[in-house]
């Protein structure tokens, strides 16, 4: 029974002595700190909008064409004598430049009877109104009955007026007729083909030469349906420039002029015409722009004002996010104005100063907390998802 007795109190010894040997070990291990909050806010960059004034800009592409072509046709006849040096095909001549003559001995004597008729007509004129101041005279001392308008020699001085404009009309055919013997040019102009070579006997209204007129061009290009609604108010004499597409370098001054006033049927788009003067530079050191090439159009629109410009990648399905007072997201519905380039124009739906998100998170939802870059990584979000 003792025995017994000694057993329990030394396991009861031992018991208190592990407990207290616990006890020891964790009073002596220093406490757990407190663990900090961790922020999971995803990280944004964002940018304050600012509304400008914005010139719309509209480009577009076609062909440059002559202003006007002209087939010359002879207007007398003869024999070719002689043909300027520039007058072959691809060749420049200038307004007024003598393009060829035809022989002019029969029109030269055509004039010279022309001119003789003339002043037999004024001799015949002369004659009769010094006959008729005789019969004024002579009618003064006879009785009014037997004084008539052929005594008084009315008539007769009418024909001979009347000679007289017919020989002066004569005359004048004969000096056109002349002068139509040495065809010049009705204006700077390039030769696309020539008919005629020296000796060459050509008819009136014998076709004998095709000429482009090269003091001015012109662009005739479409307006697509979304530039129309941005075309200025005035149209005539607005600047443009022109730049071929096929040759590098090349850019021209140029003037829009005109609508052509109708929608084309196949692509539903209106048309304006753009000039340029002196294309080929023939009075000018400006670089050639030839006939065919291929242009780019581009000139200014409409000023739009008011509008916030935001790259299209921002812009999805209308909406653009920013972020709060809170420094949370949000979605804003916009209007679209117009695109141009990489950029959308819009009009409404966003406000001065809006913080736009540049960089949105994978998966943005409205309320959703977030910090900016370059935020103090370690401080904790007030509103923490």
């Amino acid at each position: 029974m003792k025995s017994n007795l000694i057993k329990l109190a030394i396991f009861i010894v031992i018991l208190g002595s592990g407990f207290a040997v616990k006890a020891l070990i964790e009073g002596s291990e220093p406490e757990p700190e407190e663990q900090e909050k961790t922020d999971n806010r995803p990280t944004v960059s964002v940018e304050a909008l600012n509304a400008i004034d914005h010139q719309v800009a509209i480009s577009s592409f076609g062909e440059v064409v002559p202003l006007e072509r002209t087939v010359l046709a002879a207007q007398v006849s003869g024999e070719v004598t002689s043909w300027n040096p520039n007058f072959v095909a691809g060749g420049l001549v200038k307004r007024g430049d003598i393009l060829f003559s035809i022989e002019k001995d029969a029109y030269e004597a055509a004039l010279l009877q022309a001119e003789a008729q003339v002043s037999l007509a004024e001799a015949s004129l002369i004659e009769e109104q010094a006959r008729q101041k005789v019969a004024m005279r002579e009618a003064k001392n006879l009785p009014a009955n037997q004084v008539s308008d052929l005594y008084l020699r009315k008539p007769q001085v009418l024909s001979a007026q009347a000679q007289l404009k017919s020989a002066q009309a004569a005359y004048r055919i004969a000096q056109r007729d002349l002068s139509n013997c040495d065809v010049t040019a009705p204006y700077d102009a390039l030769v696309l083909s020539r008919e005629i070579g020296s000796g060459q006997f050509v008819n009136v209204g014998m076709t004998v030469a095709e000429i482009n007129n090269i003091e001015a061009a012109e662009v005739i290009f479409p307006v697509a349906g979304f530039d129309s609604p941005f075309l200025p108010k005035k149209i005539d004499n607005n600047p443009a420039t022109v730049r071929a597409k096929d040759v590098a370098g090349i850019s021209r001054v140029a003037y829009l002029q005109r609508d052509l006033g109708i929608v084309d049927q196949s692509t539903r788009m209106n048309h304006l015409v753009v000039r340029i003067d002196d294309p080929y530079s023939l009075n000018t050191d400006a670089p050639q722009l030839k006939f065919g090439t291929y242009v780019e159009v581009a000139f200014a629109g409409k000023l739009i004002e008011n509008v916030y410009k935001v790259p299209q990648n921002l812009v999805n399905k209308r909406k653009v996010w920013v972020i709060d007072a809170d420094q949370k997201l949000l979605s804003k519905n916009v209007e679209v104005v117009r695109e141009e380039g990489t950029y959308f124009l819009i009009s409404s739906g966003i406000n001065e100063q809006d913080q736009v998100v540049m960089t949105l998170p994978e998966y943005p939802q409205n309320g959703m907390g977030v910090k900016l870059l370059g935020e103090d990584g370690d401080k904790v979000a007030a509103n923490d998802q």
